[in-house]
């Protein structure tokens, strides 16, 4: 069998792939704690870009309201698993992770959009957190590799309960229905930006010669 070389992974390496993503999570933490920053100096301006349901001019805050925080509290609950998960998450590649967490946080928001109470104004980042988590989750089931394995299981062990309590109906002080959508399509993400099988040779069979 013939061995294909993997292209799936930056040729820079382990440590540069750790670095980008570090760059990365640490560049779109400090991107929300800023805008938390903005919407605190403005009288809380930045607000109106939650998701008030069913309403179709809303529908052009279900991006932004992914980044949008009520309050340095909120923000802050919000940046240390983001940091870990997004972190983890791009290690297998910069262009994956966009790709996933552009589909979380776009059915995310249309699920907030479509079912959360009258009236209620949904923003924060813990949407894309809990997607992360269930993509975090799976993909090394996905993908067939131990070590996205260990991390999925690890991080379940350490994060499970909290999450469990988020996606409650019972836990009526934050958003289930955006948790639950979230943590929803992080795990269809890993089947949607799964990796390509490698180690197979695409191909045909060689013919056999006839003397």
């Amino acid at each position: 069998m013939a061995v294909m070389p993997d292209r799936s992974a930056p040729a820079w390496g382990a440590g540069g792939r750790a670095r980008s993503a570090a760059k990365l999570m640490l560049g779109w933490v400090a991107f929300l704690w800023l805008l938390e920053i903005v919407d605190a100096s403005t009288g809380h301006s930045l607000d109106g870009f939650g998701i008030e349901p069913r309403r179709a001019a809303e529908l052009l805050d279900v991006v932004p309201a992914s980044f949008i925080h009520f309050g340095f509290g909120h923000v802050a609950s919000n940046s240390v698993p983001l940091l870990v998960f997004g972190f983890l998450a791009a290690l297998s590649g910069v262009r994956r992770f966009a790709a996933v967490a552009a589909m979380i946080i776009v059915v995310d928001g249309l699920g907030v959009w479509l079912v959360s109470p009258s009236g209620s104004n949904t923003a924060g980042a813990s949407g894309l957190v809990f997607g992360l988590f269930g993509y975090l989750l799976v993909r090394g089931f996905v993908d067939r590799r131990m070590l996205d394995i260990g991390a999925g299981l690890l991080i379940g062990a350490i994060w499970g309960s909290s999450i469990l309590v988020g996606i409650s109906p019972a836990n009526t002080s934050v958003s289930w229905q955006g948790h639950l959508f979230g943590l929803a399509a992080g795990v269809a993400a890993a089947f949607v930006f799964r990796r390509p099988a490698h180690g197979r040779s695409t191909a045909p069979p060689a013919r056999p010669l006839i003397p």
